[in-house]
This record gives C-alpha cells, structure tokens and sequence, in this order.
C-alpha cells in the first residue's frame, strides 16, 4: 500500500481538493463528485443563507430594539449565537461559488473563509452548552440562581467574552494550515498540513475539533438537560409537555446535525494514522458522505433561531408585539419605539420554581 503522507488535505473542509492518491491506480479521476458537489451544494447554500439570514437578523433585531430585552444570560447567549451565525452565514455564498467553478477569491480570502466558519462552529457550541449550564442553574439551584440574580447578566457577558477568544484561538489552524491548490485546472481553498511524520499535525488539529467542538459540548448538555428532565418530572404543577418538548428539541436537533460530520472527522482522523485509502470507490464514496454530513452540519445556523428562539413564547410574544407595532407605526405615517413587554409568567423565567425552557 503506498504511502502519502506527503499529501495531507483535509477530504472535507469547506472547500476540498479531490484529488487524493490510492494504493490502486496513484490517483483518483473524482469528476462525478465534482459535478454532484457543484450542483448540490449551490442551491442548498443559498436556501441557508437566505432563511438564516432572515431568521437571525430577527433575533438581533427584537434583541436590539425591544427595551430591556436582555434581561436573563441565555437572551445575552441567544443575541451572541444569532451574531455568529449570521457571521458564518456570510460565507455560504463564497462557497456556493467554489462549488460552480472553484475558487478564484485568493489566498487571503480562503484564510478568512475558513476561519469564519470555524469561529461559528466552535463560538456556536459553547453557546448552546453555556445556555445549557445556564437553564441547569436556573431550574435545578434555583436558591443559587436567586442569589446571583444580580451578577448573572455580567457574568453572562464575561462568559461570551471567553467563548470568542477561546474560539479564535482554536481558528489558529485555518489561518496557518488554509492553502489554494491546482487540482485539473481548477483551484480550491483547501487544508494543507505540514509533512511531518505519522500525519500527526493532522490528527491533533482533527481531534481537538472533535472533541471541543462536538463531545464536551455533547457531554455537558447531556448532563444538564438529564438533570432538567428529571427535575421537571418530579416539579407538581407546571406545564410539563412544552417544557419537555424544547428541551428534547434543543438535543434532537444538535446530535442529529453535528453527528454524522463528527463521526466522519473521526474516521478521518483514524485514517489519517493509516496515511493509505483502500481504493477510489471508498474515497469518493467517503468524499460524498462528507458532503452531505458537511451540508447538514451547515444547517444549524439556518435552525437555531427558529429552534432556540421562535418556539420560545417570550420571543413569539416580543415579535407579534413589534409586528402589531411597525403596522400600526406605518398606517400612522412612521415608526415608533417598540415597549418593553410587560411582566407575565414566562415559559422559561429565571424567577420561576415550576422550571421550563422559556426563551
């Protein structure tokens, strides 16, 4: 079996060199999966973008314009996940025009792509996983809640701090690793490691994305969220069904996302210590299934704002309430100052003892 550890691409980053040797013919013709990435992608990417988009200047909007909106930490989290994604978001069109014919938008610009995503990917975990510690604080210690109700907004606003630096710092690979290469006449912004022996470069940039950006995230909403299950079945009176069912979204909808890519960069990462593929058909069959787990990975920035916020019902009520105001601004010749909402039981109050997920 050939050795090509001189070859050290990532198969699936944003934007990928398909042209990877095999221990059967040295190289693989991959012209079909170009022709299906170039016609799947696409559109998809703009369905992304276009609903994302809408979706999350809809947070950032309500977030921004309702008075005293951001009044418990997961509103802080929430405002920060929708500027994230909508970060992310702005690069789907770069790739969606990679996907047609390659990219020809220059080094610089295949740094800062990647990097954008990987900012997303990673600031967007640790959100979701601050908001789970947060909703364990506020329904299971709801004496301590209580007591640092004051300090919670701030250190809400720290912790958002820490995600992005922490976040940055693990984009350090996209900014060193990130490459243009020829591939058929064709360019593409791709990962390109250094040749050192045993691919070890490779296998520690994929593992520290796995593990940080999928199973300690995974593990501590997991602990939480079974902790909030088990509280609010034991909790007399509450509304038990809508508080159960966000709860089980919010897991659903990250496992069923992030799953199939992260199991995928795993297999990467164990073939990468092999530094041989078996043949063409594994490789292109692996190149599609990275494809498609890639593509639904990307729609959880299409997702987390109807998900984490549109099913909430103080985001649902914030929003008909600015709707109902912008028409009538409008009919009365302008625009005014959306009001605060006033005080009601809320399906996710920091203040309540019958816990819920309320957004």
């Amino acid at each position: 079996m050939e050795d090509f550890s001189d070859f050290n691409e990532t198969t699936y980053s944003p934007t990928e060199d398909y042209s990877l040797p095999t221990d059967e013919t040295g190289m693989c013709d991959k012209t079909w999966v170009r022709k299906f990435r170039g016609q799947y992608e696409p559109p998809l990417f703009w369905i992304i973008f276009i609903l994302g988009a809408v979706g999350n200047l809809l947070v950032v909007w309500i977030y921004t314009t309702v008075r005293n909106r951001l009044k418990t930490m997961t509103d802080v989290y929430l405002l920060n996940l929708a500027v994230a994604d909508l970060l992310f978001l702005c690069m789907l069109p770069f790739w969606a025009v990679d996907a047609i014919k390659g990219w020809d938008f220059g080094i610089t610009l295949c740094k800062i792509v990647s990097a954008v995503y990987k900012i997303n990917f990673f600031s967007s975990m640790f959100l979701l996983t601050c908001i789970s510690v947060d909703r364990y604080i506020a329904i299971v210690q709801v004496i301590k809640a209580q007591n640092l109700k004051k300090k919670r907004l701030f250190y809400s606003k720290l912790a958002c701090l820490g995600v992005w630096f922490v976040s940055a710092l693990l984009t350090l690979p996209e900014f060193i690793f990130a490459e243009v290469k020829i591939s058929e006449e064709m360019q593409f912004c791709t990962m390109v490691y250094w040749n050192n022996v045993n691919n070890h470069t490779k296998i520690l940039v994929l593992s520290l994305q796995i593990c940080m950006g999928f199973c300690i995230p995974l593990l501590v909403m997991f602990f939480c969220y079974s902790v909030i299950i088990r509280t609010l079945m034991q909790a007399k009176s509450f509304e038990k069904h809508k508080a159960l069912r966000v709860i089980l979204a919010v897991v659903f909808v990250f496992v069923l996302s992030q799953l199939p890519y992260n199991s995928l960069l795993i297999v990467e990462a164990r073939q990468a210590t092999n530094m041989t593929y078996t043949d063409c058909d594994t490789v292109i069959n692996f190149d599609i299934a990275g494809q498609v787990a890639k593509s639904l990975a990307y729609t959880h920035a299409c997702l987390n704002p109807f998900l984490y916020v549109f099913i909430g019902v103080r985001f649902r009520q914030d929003l008909q309430r600015m709707v109902r105001t912008c028409i009538g601004g409008v009919s009365k010749g302008g625009l005014s100052k959306t009001q605060a909402v006033p005080k009601r039981p809320s399906l996710m109050s920091d203040t309540d003892t019958t816990p819920a997920l309320s957004i």
